[in-house]
């Protein structure tokens, strides 16, 4: 498919924007403690200007803390001490010719007392957030003043140098507080009606507007279907969109869900790519101003149908440019194939969530591009590389990139790995576009691959490498269990390499991930199953967005779940099972799928243990864990080699 919407300049308002791609917001939590901009800031930003986006976005920026900050440390423009940092993000930005806009928020009462310092929250109403403290509802003189907060960032955001702004309008901040009926339950001028909810909005659109003008150009970014009962749903964000293009605003990026119904916010690699595309459309329908769409569509293909298709007019994408931030310069050179695919396994919202700065899974290097270039080795070696999964793939890829000879043995036919198993689920396929990219780059690389070879001690020595990078992966575990190797018990690797078949009647054994979406997987096929899980919760170890939409899914297929229970025995009619309590009783099932964990491969490390060879492991074989590590391993390995 030749690019010829998403590349076509475009105009918000004044702004001229080179292409259709936008960077959605993406907190980092690279700024100070204190809010103020850094070097670590300007060089993020800076490289997917680089990149070739139009349009860059920078992070949510409070305009008023600590009260109205969103977590405990996130950027403000609340004061002008505060200009310069962003006058130097802007100019790092516009050096590469992009367009820069800053989102401006205040949390309301979807907080809690730790992050605002112990100032008791604030919000329309006296609405209970999810993990959040109690907030009190403002008083009218308090709201007008937080609308002269943001017109006071607004105007300081211009000052800096900023293209444009955008209010943040969505998701269960502030803004969407006053415009929710499910947040809003006020009965004055502020609450009620449709007029009265949009009043908190467009009374701020318009203070704005009185300190810079007609001229500078405001985006307004809201959720177009909040997906709560009671909530905003379309037709409703259809009025909304049109008040809005009347209050004067340039442009409206359309998103959708609150963080009560979270996975909306941030898709997981479950949910279908373009998941609110359907919505842009419905608002392209009824304003003029550009329309900006996110929601899953990092792939250039897909963003470019959107175009065509007159559903939205610019591509907002932010965690698929913290994977690759040249994604625009490769898909507008046609390099599709170069593009590191973000898998949405939303380890970047993980870390968001818990306060950490945020990192990729697939691109070790965001965040780290001053400090951790890569660059050419000092001299190049000959290496070897045991294991064809996306540690062992990823290490190869890397060692090459830096000037080394470099062979990959795999004892498989294919590479891939646990990636080949991982990415057989038909709401886990995004995992294929990375095991392809892997093998893309593994042959453009000259790395010299060997499947089907197994690399024992004997080999090595034939190899005679200078450095060995051992990611031999894992093996299913199995535990002591009477029965268990009976003819009935399968588990999670056999059946999704197709070597295992189960019954109609089917117990998964393991409620962490693996067993959670083995769940998904059988019960979507047809079968009846039922999750044992020892702990007192399942899927504990997954970021909360997927463990959310895998329990909706896991209710909707009607699978049982049975937690704090132990397997004490299998037979050929079932599992017998005990609680707490050592009560027992049996689970009929035709089959027993084990999804109990995985026991690292060490062998080949112990056999090379001692014998002077340089010696690394990485990946499954040093501890079984996520694809996150995988590659992070590798890469930090393969750099310093």
């Amino acid at each position: 498919m030749k690019f010829t919407k998403l590349f076509e300049p475009i105009s918000i308002g004044t702004m001229q924007v080179r292409n259709r791609i936008v960077m959605a917001p993406v907190a980092t939590r690279f700024n100070t403690p204190d809010g103020a901009v850094t070097q670590r800031v300007i060089d993020s930003y800076a490289e997917r200007a680089k990149g070739g986006v139009g349009l860059i976005i920078v992070e949510a920026t409070t305009v008023d803390w600590p009260v109205g900050k969103v977590g405990s440390c996130p950027l403000r423009l609340d004061s002008d001490k505060y200009i310069h940092g962003f006058r130097d993000l802007v100019e790092a930005v516009h050096a590469h010719g992009a367009k820069v806009a800053i989102q401006l928020q205040h949390v309301g009462g979807q907080t809690n007392l730790r992050n605002t310092e112990g100032a008791q929250p604030v919000a329309p109403s006296v609405v209970r957030f999810p993990r959040g403290d109690t907030p009190r509802a403002l008083t009218i003189a308090e709201i007008q003043h937080i609308e002269e907060e943001f017109a006071d960032s607004i105007l300081r955001a211009k000052t800096a140098g900023f293209d444009a702004v955008q209010i943040h309008g969505a998701h269960g901040y502030l803004v969407t507080q006053f415009h929710s009926p499910f947040f809003n339950k006020r009965t004055d001028i502020y609450g009620g009606s449709f007029e009265n909810r949009m009043r908190f909005a467009l009374e701020l659109i318009e203070a704005a507007r009185e300190k810079v003008g007609r001229d500078f150009p405001i985006i307004f970014r809201f959720s177009a279907d909040e997906h709560i009962t009671g909530g905003i749903q379309l037709e409703e964000a259809k009025r909304m969109a049109v008040r809005l293009e009347e209050a004067g605003i340039d442009a409206i990026d359309v998103s959708a869900g609150v963080h009560a119904a979270r996975p909306w916010i941030f898709p997981t690699m479950h949910m279908p790519r373009g998941c609110s595309v359907h919505l842009a459309g419905g608002i392209k329908d009824v304003v003029s101003v550009p329309v900006i769409v996110v929601g899953r569509l990092g792939d250039p293909l897909l963003a470019e149908q959107v175009l065509r298709d007159q559903k939205a007019d610019m591509i907002a994408m932010g965690r698929p440019l913290l994977a690759d931030p040249y994604l625009p310069q490769k898909a507008a050179a046609g390099r599709v194939e170069d593009i590191c695919p973000c898998i949405s396994c939303n380890a970047c919202i993980d870390r968001m969530v818990n306060g950490w700065s945020v990192r990729c899974a697939v691109n070790p290097e965001f965040g780290r591009e001053r400090e951790y270039p890569l660059v050419p080795a000092v001299k190049a070696k000959k290496i070897l590389v045991v294991g064809g999964g996306p540690a062992g793939m990823e290490a190869a890829r890397i060692a090459a990139f830096r000037g080394h000879q470099v062979v990959l043995y795999e004892r498989a036919d294919s590479l891939g790995g646990q990636l080949l198993l991982a990415s057989v689920p038909s709401f886990k396929k995004d995992l294929e576009d990375l095991l392809e990219y892997l093998v893309t780059q593994l042959k453009k690389s000259g790395v010299r691959i060997e499947l089907g070879q197994e690399a024992t001690g004997h080999v090595v020595r034939e190899v005679d490498p200078d450095v060995v990078i051992v990611a031999a992966g894992a093996q299913p575990l199995k535990p002591r269990i009477p029965g268990i190797e009976g003819e009935n018990v399968k588990t999670a690797e056999a059946v999704l390499g197709g070597q295992a078949k189960v019954g109609k009647r089917v117990v998964v054994a393991g409620g962490g991930r693996v067993g959670a979406e083995m769940a998904y997987f059988l019960a979507e096929g047809g079968a009846e199953v039922t999750l044992v899980e020892m702990q007192d919760e399942m899927g504990v170890e997954m970021e909360a967005c997927e463990r959310a939409y895998v329990l909706e899914k896991l209710d909707e297929y009607g699978v049982s779940i049975l937690t704090e229970r132990s397997i004490r025995a299998i037979t050929g009619d079932g599992v017998q099972v005990a609680d707490r309590r050592w009560e027992t009783s049996v689970l009929e099932c035709d089959t027993v799928v084990l999804a109990l964990g995985s026991t690292p491969n060490t062998e080949l490390a112990e056999q090379l243990d001692g014998t002077g060879v340089e010696v690394h492991t990485i990946g499954d074989c040093v501890e079984p864990r996520r694809i996150y590590e995988a590659i992070h391993e590798a890469w930090w390995v393969a750099r310093h080699v």
